[in-house]
């Protein structure tokens, strides 16, 4: 996985936005929700949402640290492409997509998954 197929790949779930913040991150968000978060400068860095029991498990790990100013969130940081598998990639990100979209509105959910 690099920059391009993460952007890629987040870009096709459904109601996905992207957004430059704080100078120098790419954000994808959902709902107007941040679920995944990825430096365009320096080391390569993406942070995402986990569930907590996962959270307490690869926070620990090596390459993988809790996000800064979101592990309270059970945000981690991934802090290279090679740390993760191609299918963890996939599988970690929508997983964030998932649960930072449950927490919208029932409203905002419905028009979201009867976007085209």
């Amino acid at each position: 996985m690099n920059i391009e197929e993460l952007r890629s790949f987040c870009l096709n779930l459904k109601g996905v936005t992207e957004d430059v913040k704080w100078g120098n991150d790419l954000c994808f968000l959902v709902g107007n929700k941040m679920f995944c978060v990825t430096s365009l400068d320096g080391e390569p860095s993406v942070s995402f949402k986990v569930t907590d029991a996962e959270f307490d498990v690869l926070s620990t790990s090596i390459g993988i640290v809790p996000a800064p100013y979101m592990a309270r969130n059970k945000w981690i940081q991934v802090q290279s492409w090679e740390r993760l598998s191609r299918l963890e990639w996939e599988n970690y990100v929508k997983q964030s997509y998932e649960l930072v979209k449950a927490k919208l509105t029932k409203k905002l959910q419905r028009e979201i998954e009867e976007s085209i």
